[in-house]
């Protein structure tokens, strides 16, 4: 199993995979934390903090002490590290037992060089930080050029300064430590036996689809949202006279293709499925723990297009969604119940305004799972109930005419579920999947 829940007892050494320098600090800082927040850095730099003197590996410290040194719930660490995990800067293993053995292995940033030409993070980069920023990242990584047009190469080789003499041999030596950095993994790759069937073997070369350019896009494709048919045309327009994909146009034509349909904007990154420690422990078989797991587990964007009939959801819903969870940070569960509950009271309109002030409201009463979410939408659900005549509008004016759910600003406590209350969730929510 992949996601194991943490406890502030359960230990963990820091391994040192690479040679952390300060101009990689400096990379961190500048141009990853933009992308996986401060939170997720300054986990990185505690991390190395932990690294005995040789900075090589740690003593075995529990999870209590980064709680207590950061200051954070173990929830936000884990949060922090599955971010460095997904973003190459670190990797972890676990041993089961009484109490978790975990072994985090840390890496190298990739060179700016590396940074601003890779298909995924140069992109969410530049759409995070906006271009004014991103052209001074990138003006401040450049190297300096000299002409050098004038002057004469004088530079010795080394059999003009050394010789070789008789000695004795010595083997290579294999665990010494190195610079390393470890690469950003897509483990949901596309069809490339679907791709290559649909383009004739005469227009392709035998190392058209080498492991760097099937990596490049796989890369591509998951940035961009593009599925493998999507990909295939795109991928046949690329192809040059040699029957080699034009890696540059390829980028350009898969930018092009997703801001044709997104208005023009770049794609950013945001958790897409619940956080595994806030999901509800299984061996509940009821309907309610069904309808729970289902919200867990599928993504805001599944919801939506479940909702729509299996067609794809418009821009403007999808662009909601996304905010909701960057700018309100919703877990991505919350936002399934969010959305369902909205489109059931309104008529299957998701009115911005109304969405944002229930999104609102969560966030302030500190709405993380998806369970306290059910149970305060039906509790709300019955106060409107009682308020409202059945054929009247399920909401309210404000003075300044902005329509407001009839629960805003009442104090809420989540209670105990009884079986009423499953069913007339139930009856609410639809049970979506």
């Amino acid at each position: 199993m992949r996601n194991i829940n943490a406890l502030p007892a359960d230990t963990y050494t820091v391994v040192n995979k690479t040679i952390i320098t300060d101009k990689d600090l400096k990379i961190v800082s500048m141009l990853y934390q933009p992308i996986i927040g401060y939170t997720a850095i300054s986990l990185y730099f505690t991390l190395i903090d932990d690294l005995n003197n040789r900075d090589l590996i740690s003593d075995d410290l529990t999870h209590y002490h980064l709680m207590t040194t950061m200051q954070l719930r173990l929830e936000d660490i884990i949060i922090a590290r599955e971010k460095l995990e997904a973003i190459g800067l670190m990797k972890t293993y676990v041993k089961k037992g009484n109490v978790n053995q975990y072994a985090y292995l840390l890496f190298s940033p990739v060179s700016p060089n590396e940074f601003f030409n890779h298909p995924i993070l140069n992109v969410v980069l530049y759409n995070n930080i906006g271009k004014k920023e991103y052209d001074k990242l990138v003006n401040y990584f450049k190297i300096p050029r000299l002409n050098l047009h004038e002057y004469e190469d004088i530079t010795h080789s080394f059999d003009e300064v050394f010789t070789s003499r008789v000695g004795t041999i010595k083997e290579e030596t294999e665990d010494i430590t190195k610079r390393d950095t470890n690469n950003i993994f897509i483990n949901r790759g596309v069809d490339f036996n679907l791709i290559i069937s649909g383009i004739p073997d005469s227009q392709i070369s035998k190392n058209c689809f080498n492991d760097e350019t099937k990596k490049l896009i796989n890369n591509l494709s998951f940035i961009y949202n593009l599925d493998t048919l999507d990909m295939q045309g795109i991928i046949r327009e690329c192809i040059n006279e040699k029957g080699l994909i034009d890696k540059t146009l390829l980028r350009k034509s898969c930018r092009d293709f997703y801001q044709f349909d997104n208005a023009g904007n770049l794609p950013t990154l945001i958790y897409n499925r619940q956080p595994d420690f806030l999901k509800k422990p299984k061996g509940d078989n009821s309907k309610w723990a069904k309808l729970v797991y289902t919200f867990e587990n599928i993504t805001p964007y599944q919801l939506l297009k479940a909702k729509y009939k299996g067609a794809e959801p418009t821009d403007r819903d999808k662009k909601l969604v996304e905010n909701l969870m960057i700018d309100q940070k919703l877990n991505p569960g919350v936002v399934n119940v969010l959305i369902s509950y909205v489109l059931q009271v309104n008529d299957q309109q998701l009115k911005k305004s109304y969405v944002e002030t229930i999104a609102g409201q969560w966030k302030r009463l500190n709405i993380e799972t998806v369970e306290e979410a059910m149970q305060l939408t039906m509790k709300e659900h019955k106060k409107l109930q009682k308020i409202i005549k059945p054929n009247e509008k399920k909401t309210v004016k404000a003075k300044n005419n902005q329509e407001l759910p009839v629960w805003f600003n009442k104090e809420n406590e989540v209670e105990e579920t009884s079986e009423d209350d499953v069913k007339e969730l139930d009856e609410i929510l639809n049970e979506l999947v």
